[in-house]
């Protein structure tokens, strides 16, 4: 049974950090691409960053880019969100999703090319 355990998120002002974990279980992690998206209320659930496998090709968001960075530990199975210069815009609830094949990576802004999502973590920005 696959398992993705977010955690990390919180309150934080407009201007500040926050970093997102994402601890994966049941399957080999670093076969893997990963990706983070976030769903606001009222939004649809919108892509966020993308890692493949081996965490050298990365896709991000025009929303985002420039201010969060994703990356991956394969040791601990786990993919991480540094989120830098948050805005009251990015306030969501932030998922990990997991890609269905292993060693390839789908089309990352596409949810149907996960399988297995986390439960997400709430990230709430202050104006």
């Amino acid at each position: 049974q696959v398992q993705l355990a977010e955690s990390g998120g919180g309150l934080v002002q407009a201007g500040g950090s926050l970093r997102l974990s994402c601890a994966a279980s049941g399957r080999t992690f670093s076969s893997y691409c990963m990706g983070w998206f976030r769903q606001a209320p009222g939004k649809e659930r919108e892509f966020v960053a993308g890692i493949n496998w081996i965490g050298g090709i990365i896709t991000y968001a025009d929303s985002v880019k420039g201010r969060f960075t994703i990356s991956r530990d394969n040791a601990k199975n786990t993919v991480y969100l540094q989120m830098n210069s948050l805005k009251p815009e990015d306030t969501a609830v932030y998922y990990c999703a997991s890609q269905k094949r292993p060693n390839y990576c789908g089309y990352y802004y596409d949810k149907g090319q996960y399988d297995y999502w986390g439960q997400g973590t709430q990230v709430t920005v202050s104006s």
